[in-house]
Protein backbone atom coordinates (compact mmCIF):
# COMPACT_ATOMS: atom_id res chain seq x y z
CA UNK A 1 0.00 0.00 0.00
CA UNK A 2 1.50 3.20 -0.91
CA UNK A 3 2.02 5.41 2.58
CA UNK A 4 3.19 8.36 1.10
CA UNK A 5 1.91 11.34 2.69
CA UNK A 6 1.35 13.50 -0.59
CA UNK A 7 0.65 10.95 -3.12
CA UNK A 8 0.84 13.89 -6.04
CA UNK A 9 -0.28 16.93 -7.43
CA UNK A 10 -2.76 18.77 -10.04
CA UNK A 11 -2.37 22.00 -11.16
CA UNK A 12 -5.68 23.66 -12.43
CA UNK A 13 -3.99 26.69 -15.00
CA UNK A 14 -7.77 28.56 -15.36
CA UNK A 15 -7.19 29.73 -11.87
CA UNK A 16 -3.68 31.51 -13.31
CA UNK A 17 -3.45 34.68 -14.73
CA UNK A 18 -2.88 34.58 -18.28
CA UNK A 19 -0.14 36.84 -17.93
CA UNK A 20 1.41 35.33 -14.65
CA UNK A 21 4.95 34.43 -15.46
CA UNK A 22 4.00 30.76 -14.31
CA UNK A 23 3.24 30.15 -17.72
CA UNK A 24 6.60 31.66 -19.48
CA UNK A 25 8.22 28.93 -16.78
CA UNK A 26 9.11 25.58 -19.69
CA UNK A 27 9.07 23.03 -17.27
CA UNK A 28 5.92 24.32 -15.47
CA UNK A 29 3.58 25.53 -17.84
CA UNK A 30 3.16 22.36 -19.76
CA UNK A 31 2.99 20.56 -16.18
CA UNK A 32 -1.03 19.32 -15.34
CA UNK A 33 -0.12 16.55 -13.20
CA UNK A 34 3.01 14.78 -11.63
CA UNK A 35 2.91 12.21 -9.04
CA UNK A 36 5.62 10.76 -6.72
CA UNK A 37 6.36 7.46 -5.83
CA UNK A 38 9.10 7.47 -3.35
CA UNK A 39 9.21 8.99 0.26
CA UNK A 40 12.01 10.97 -0.68
CA UNK A 41 11.54 13.10 -3.77
CA UNK A 42 14.22 15.34 -5.28
CA UNK A 43 13.55 18.90 -7.53
CA UNK A 44 16.74 19.67 -9.68
CA UNK A 45 17.75 21.76 -12.41
CA UNK A 46 19.29 25.00 -13.14
CA UNK A 47 18.38 28.34 -11.56
CA UNK A 48 15.33 29.49 -12.49
CA UNK A 49 13.53 26.40 -13.85
CA UNK A 50 10.81 26.27 -10.95
CA UNK A 51 11.73 24.48 -8.53
CA UNK A 52 11.78 26.64 -5.57
CA UNK A 53 8.60 28.37 -6.93
CA UNK A 54 6.52 24.60 -7.48
CA UNK A 55 8.02 23.48 -3.56
CA UNK A 56 7.06 26.39 -2.16
CA UNK A 57 3.42 26.27 -3.79
CA UNK A 58 3.32 22.87 -2.19
CA UNK A 59 4.27 23.65 1.03
CA UNK A 60 1.74 26.66 0.75
CA UNK A 61 -0.97 24.24 -0.23
CA UNK A 62 0.09 21.72 2.48
CA UNK A 63 -0.61 24.82 5.39
CA UNK A 64 2.76 25.95 5.59
CA UNK A 65 3.74 29.57 6.61
CA UNK A 66 4.84 30.78 3.04
CA UNK A 67 7.81 31.90 4.45
CA UNK A 68 9.14 28.58 6.60
CA UNK A 69 8.70 26.70 9.70
CA UNK A 70 5.72 24.65 11.08
CA UNK A 71 1.93 25.28 10.52
CA UNK A 72 1.79 27.27 13.58
CA UNK A 73 4.31 29.51 12.03
CA UNK A 74 2.20 32.40 10.93
CA UNK A 75 4.40 35.73 10.97
CA UNK A 76 5.03 37.20 7.74
CA UNK A 77 7.10 39.45 6.26
CA UNK A 78 6.95 40.37 2.49
CA UNK A 79 4.82 38.20 0.23
CA UNK A 80 7.15 36.97 -2.70
CA UNK A 81 5.09 33.51 -3.47
CA UNK A 82 3.34 33.06 -6.36
CA UNK A 83 -0.18 32.42 -7.28
CA UNK A 84 0.33 28.46 -8.08
CA UNK A 85 -0.39 27.66 -4.75
CA UNK A 86 -4.21 28.62 -5.10
CA UNK A 87 -4.20 26.90 -8.22
CA UNK A 88 -2.71 23.64 -6.58
CA UNK A 89 -4.47 20.53 -5.61
CA UNK A 90 -2.51 18.38 -3.31
CA UNK A 91 -3.44 14.14 -3.64
CA UNK A 92 -3.13 12.97 -0.30
CA UNK A 93 -2.37 9.75 0.99
CA UNK A 94 -4.56 7.88 3.67
CA UNK A 95 -2.03 9.01 6.65
CA UNK A 96 -2.22 12.22 8.40
CA UNK A 97 1.58 13.50 9.32
CA UNK A 98 2.34 13.81 12.75
CA UNK A 99 5.17 16.36 12.27
CA UNK A 100 6.33 18.95 9.45
CA UNK A 101 8.25 21.72 8.50
CA UNK A 102 9.45 23.94 5.21
CA UNK A 103 12.77 25.01 5.47
CA UNK A 104 12.87 27.82 2.94
CA UNK A 105 16.54 28.57 2.51
CA UNK A 106 15.78 32.32 1.36
CA UNK A 107 14.20 33.51 4.31
CA UNK A 108 15.31 31.08 6.98
CA UNK A 109 16.89 34.04 8.92
CA UNK A 110 13.14 35.19 9.44
CA UNK A 111 12.56 31.32 11.11
CA UNK A 112 15.24 31.51 12.85
CA UNK A 113 13.68 35.38 14.24
CA UNK A 114 10.80 34.26 14.58
CA UNK A 115 11.94 30.85 16.58
CA UNK A 116 13.32 33.45 18.98
CA UNK A 117 10.15 35.45 18.98
CA UNK A 118 8.02 32.32 20.47
CA UNK A 119 10.82 31.25 22.69
CA UNK A 120 10.50 34.58 25.47
CA UNK A 121 11.56 32.62 28.13
CA UNK A 122 9.19 29.59 28.22
CA UNK A 123 11.50 27.12 26.84
CA UNK A 124 10.17 26.72 22.94
CA UNK A 125 13.76 26.90 21.69
CA UNK A 126 14.71 23.74 23.65
CA UNK A 127 13.06 22.11 21.33
CA UNK A 128 15.14 23.17 18.63
CA UNK A 129 18.43 22.80 20.92
CA UNK A 130 17.99 25.09 23.39
CA UNK A 131 20.36 27.74 21.53
CA UNK A 132 19.06 30.10 19.34
CA UNK A 133 19.54 29.78 15.89
CA UNK A 134 21.02 33.17 15.40
CA UNK A 135 23.62 32.74 17.82
CA UNK A 136 25.13 29.75 15.20
CA UNK A 137 26.63 29.98 12.04
CA UNK A 138 24.23 29.23 9.15
CA UNK A 139 25.73 26.19 8.54
CA UNK A 140 25.15 24.85 12.22
CA UNK A 141 22.20 26.51 13.26
CA UNK A 142 20.50 24.56 9.73
CA UNK A 143 21.85 20.98 10.90
CA UNK A 144 20.60 21.66 14.69
CA UNK A 145 17.14 22.31 13.36
CA UNK A 146 16.80 18.85 11.12
CA UNK A 147 18.26 17.05 13.88
CA UNK A 148 16.44 18.68 16.64
CA UNK A 149 12.97 19.63 15.19
CA UNK A 150 12.37 17.03 12.60
CA UNK A 151 11.44 14.22 14.81
CA UNK A 152 9.76 11.97 11.73
CA UNK A 153 6.78 10.57 10.70
CA UNK A 154 6.25 13.99 9.01
CA UNK A 155 6.44 15.84 6.13
CA UNK A 156 9.17 18.05 5.43
CA UNK A 157 9.69 20.36 2.63
CA UNK A 158 12.86 21.69 1.92
CA UNK A 159 14.51 24.42 -0.32
CA UNK A 160 17.99 24.11 -1.21
CA UNK A 161 19.36 22.89 2.65
CA UNK A 162 22.70 22.62 1.89
CA UNK A 163 23.06 26.62 1.77
CA UNK A 164 26.05 27.05 3.86
CA UNK A 165 26.88 23.81 4.50
CA UNK A 166 30.41 22.23 3.86
CA UNK A 167 30.45 18.81 2.22
CA UNK A 168 31.27 16.94 5.15
CA UNK A 169 28.07 19.04 6.74
CA UNK A 170 26.04 17.59 3.47
CA UNK A 171 27.22 14.33 4.52
CA UNK A 172 25.89 14.79 7.75
CA UNK A 173 22.62 16.23 6.69
CA UNK A 174 22.12 13.49 4.36
CA UNK A 175 22.46 10.71 7.50
CA UNK A 176 19.45 12.69 8.55
CA UNK A 177 17.55 12.38 5.46
CA UNK A 178 17.84 8.75 5.88
CA UNK A 179 16.65 8.72 9.29
CA UNK A 180 13.51 10.46 8.45
CA UNK A 181 12.94 8.11 5.41
CA UNK A 182 12.97 5.73 7.92
CA UNK A 183 10.20 6.98 10.16
CA UNK A 184 8.04 6.70 7.83
CA UNK A 185 8.59 10.20 6.68
CA UNK A 186 7.90 11.99 3.50
CA UNK A 187 10.75 14.77 1.76
CA UNK A 188 10.86 16.80 -1.02
CA UNK A 189 13.66 19.07 -1.39
CA UNK A 190 14.82 21.39 -3.86
CA UNK A 191 18.38 21.44 -4.19
CA UNK A 192 22.07 21.65 -6.80
CA UNK A 193 23.72 19.46 -4.51
CA UNK A 194 25.24 16.27 -6.15
CA UNK A 195 25.94 14.93 -2.10
CA UNK A 196 21.96 15.64 -1.62
CA UNK A 197 21.11 13.99 -4.58
CA UNK A 198 22.68 10.56 -3.95
CA UNK A 199 19.98 9.80 -1.22
CA UNK A 200 19.02 6.13 -1.31
CA UNK A 201 15.98 5.37 -3.35
CA UNK A 202 15.30 8.91 -4.08
CA UNK A 203 13.44 10.24 -6.54
CA UNK A 204 15.15 11.99 -8.77
CA UNK A 205 13.09 15.17 -10.80
CA UNK A 206 14.86 17.44 -13.37
CA UNK A 207 13.42 20.44 -14.03
CA UNK A 208 15.72 21.59 -17.12
CA UNK A 209 13.99 21.13 -20.83
CA UNK A 210 10.66 21.46 -21.49
CA UNK A 211 8.81 19.42 -19.25
CA UNK A 212 9.60 17.93 -15.83
CA UNK A 213 11.43 14.27 -16.27
CA UNK A 214 12.14 11.22 -14.17
CA UNK A 215 16.10 10.74 -13.97
CA UNK A 216 18.62 8.60 -12.47
CA UNK A 217 21.22 10.04 -10.42
CA UNK A 218 23.99 9.89 -12.89
CA UNK A 219 22.03 11.81 -15.53
CA UNK A 220 21.96 14.92 -13.50
CA UNK A 221 24.08 18.55 -14.21
CA UNK A 222 24.77 18.54 -10.45
CA UNK A 223 26.32 14.90 -10.59
CA UNK A 224 27.53 14.99 -14.10
CA UNK A 225 29.34 18.83 -13.97
CA UNK A 226 30.96 18.22 -10.31
CA UNK A 227 32.81 14.38 -11.67
CA UNK A 228 33.73 16.07 -14.93
CA UNK A 229 35.30 19.20 -12.53
CA UNK A 230 36.83 16.74 -10.42
CA UNK A 231 38.21 14.29 -12.50
CA UNK A 232 39.99 16.81 -14.78
CA UNK A 233 40.00 20.82 -13.54
CA UNK A 234 43.15 21.69 -15.15
CA UNK A 235 41.55 20.61 -18.47
CA UNK A 236 38.53 22.65 -17.64
CA UNK A 237 40.60 25.95 -16.74
CA UNK A 238 42.31 25.50 -20.61
CA UNK A 239 38.98 25.20 -21.99
CA UNK A 240 37.89 28.36 -20.38
CA UNK A 241 41.26 30.25 -20.94
CA UNK A 242 41.10 29.15 -24.48
CA UNK A 243 37.77 30.61 -25.53
CA UNK A 244 38.56 33.49 -23.49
Amino acid sequence: MNELLIRGIRIHWDRVAQDSYLRRIPALCRLDSLDFSQNIVCFTGENGTGKSTLLEAIAIAAGFNPEGGSRNFLFHTRETHSELWSALSLIRGYRQPKDGFFLRAESYYNVASQVDEYDDGTGYLDGYGGISLHEQSHGESMLALVQNRFHGNGLYLMDEPETGLSPQRQLVLLQELRRLQNSRSQIILATHSPILLGAPDAEILSFDGHSIQLVEYEQTDSYRVTKMFINDRRAYFCKVDGDA
